[in-house]
């Protein structure tokens, strides 16, 4: 699905990913390598491919869209070095863009070993009139990308049915980005009139219309 904000282009994949037209920047958001790995050390019944999805998921969106320059909107790394670094290293030695990491709470992992990989780091990122930050942040005169929250919205049918989607969730001055990684969860969100929800379907990407 492709959208407008200050006449900029975006489109919004439904791996979670975005990519920004004029730009040629993919945008994505708590991908939290490692955490299968976490999980699995720590007796969690997690298939060991699982490990390898998240790669699987990022190389189908720079294919698709060939970018200049990838933008991590924080949690790229779920928590300390484990066997999943490794493998991140190996995939970054496979890539022409520039990557850049706008730091998120879990990013702890010392900054050398990314700038080490040519990974720059900022705790916040101004292009032209964009605010790239991790935890969702109002400053005047910009609107914000952000991440932190993994924005989900639950669709009620009838019958009492309901559908648990992650979605990327539209404020007027801020866009919040679902949880690229696997295995995180979603903090389910109530939109207004003033807001718009983008949920993610297996299909594509569908706008939620406030009633």
């Amino acid at each position: 699905m492709r959208i407008t904000i200050n006449n900029q282009n975006f489109i919004l994949h439904q791996s979670g990913a975005a990519f920004w037209e004029e730009k040629k920047i993919v945008l994505i958001s708590d991908v939290h390598l490692g955490k299968v790995a976490h999980f699995r050390k720590h007796g969690i019944g997690i298939p060991k491919d699982a490990i390898f999805e998240n790669f699987t998921r990022l190389n189908n969106v720079l294919e698709l869209f060939n970018p200049k320059t990838i933008v991590f909107l924080g949690d790229l790394f779920h928590s300390k070095i484990n066997n999943e670094w490794d493998l991140f290293v190996n995939w970054t030695k496979t890539l022409t863009q520039k990557i850049i990491l706008v730091e998120g709470n879990h990013d702890i992992i010392s900054k050398q070993y990314y700038a080490d990989l040519n990974i720059e780091i900022y705790s916040e990122l101004v292009i032209e009139n964009f605010l790239l930050t991790h935890h969702p942040t109002e400053k005047e005169g910009f609107f914000n990308f952000c991440g932190h929250i993994h924005p989900g919205i639950q669709l009620r049918g009838l019958g009492r049915q309901f559908l648990s989607l992650s979605c990327f969730f539209q404020k007027p001055k801020q866009l919040i980005f679902p949880s690229f990684g696997e295995f995180t969860g979603n903090s389910y969100v109530i939109p207004t009139e003033n807001d718009k929800a983008y949920a993610i379907t297996k299909e594509g990407i569908i706008e939620v219309t406030i009633n």
